[in-house]
Parts: C-alpha cells; structure tokens; sequence
C-alpha cells in the first residue's frame, strides 16, 4: 500500500467513526425527546443505527478519499496555489502526519511570506512534531508580526519551558498576563517555570 493509499485509508475510517457517532448521539436525543423518555432510558450512543439513518457507507468513504486525493493533487500541481499549499498542510495535520504538513507549509509560507497565520502554524505544527527550535524560530516570526496575539503568546511560552530558558519563559508569561488575564494556561505555565527554577537551583 502507497503513502497516500494509506493516508486515504486512515481519513476514510476517520470520516466514518465520527459521523457515525454523531448520527448515534442525535438518534438518541430525538428518541428521547419524541417519546418523552428520560435521558437515561434513552439509546445508548453505540446502538447501532434505526430507521433511514445510517453511517457512511464506503461509497461515502470513497467520496472523501477522492475529495482528499484532489487536494493533494492539486497542492502538487500547482505549486505556485498558495491555499492549495495550506490545504494540503491542514490536511496533513489532521492525521497527525507533521512533517508533510511543515513542508507544505513551508511552501506556502515561499509564495506568501507576510501571511501571519501560516507562520504561526508553523510554530504550532512544529511544536507538535517535537521541532522546538524550529518551533521557537517561527513563533518568534509571528510575534514580531502580532506581539500581542495571545495564541501565538501561549505556544511560544510552551516551547520555551519544554526547552527549559526559564528566562526567556518568564518574560514571556508577563506578556501572555498582560494581553490576557485571564487566561485559564497561565498557572499552568506558572507552576512549570517555578518547577523549572527549582530544579536548577
């Protein structure tokens, strides 16, 4: 079996499993709801499907292979189609195939290198594959477009504790605090660095 064979083979059972839990989840609230049954006496979420609904069968599957085969041709073919580029590299990052997507990423960031949001997904995408210096590089990238762009704030601050520049980190965090109080990653990372500090001492 190809690369791509079974890139298409992983998407397709991907695309069944969900829609067909999420027709299972529905059936189940419109049973519950139209008979005036409780919750609890409802279908359960993996009884298999009732009346006109059904999962994707593997024609539906083979539609969505071919959709995914199409994409994939196209960011080949085209080598100049930017969102062809993004395409390919979101798809990609949807299996959990990182290094394709960075290379079409990178391609795309080649033909649009002033696109914020492919240069913050290549800090994330990177990030992901376990590329933290690289990761570090295009977060930096980012921020020096969008200072402020919390997203970006809370990866960058990920990378630089899984490096351990406790330095760089918490200069880092008193921005991510600045731009968004709020935000429910702050302990977290707070907790991280002391943790850091504490084991350099």
């Amino acid at each position: 079996m190809t690369r791509d064979n079974l890139l298409f083979a992983i998407i397709g059972v991907l695309f069944g499993f969900i829609v067909g839990f999420m027709l299972a989840g529905n059936i189940s609230q419109r049973e519950a709801a139209s008979s005036g049954v409780s919750r609890s006496q409802a279908l359960p979420a993996d009884h298999p499907a009732v009346g006109d609904s059904a999962a994707p069968g593997p024609a539906t599957r083979g539609g969505m292979q071919a959709e995914v085969q199409q994409a994939l041709d196209k960011a080949r073919n085209e080598p100049t189609n930017f969102e062809a580029q993004v395409n390919a590299a979101n798809l990609y990052y949807q299996i959990q195939r990182y290094d394709q997507a960075i290379d079409y990423l990178l391609k795309a960031n080649q033909l649009q290198p002033d696109d914020f949001e492919t240069v913050a997904n290549l800090g994330m995408v990177n990030m992901d594959a376990g590329h933290y210096e690289a990761a570090e590089r295009w977060y930096k990238a980012a921020l020096a477009k969008k200072p402020d762009d919390v997203r970006v704030l809370d990866g960058y601050i990920a990378v630089l504790l899984q490096e351990g520049k406790t330095k760089e980190a918490d200069e880092a965090i008193a921005k991510l605090a600045k731009a968004d109080p709020e935000n429910v990653d702050l302990a977290k990372f707070r907790d991280k660095l002391a943790s850091l500090k504490s084991g350099k001492k």
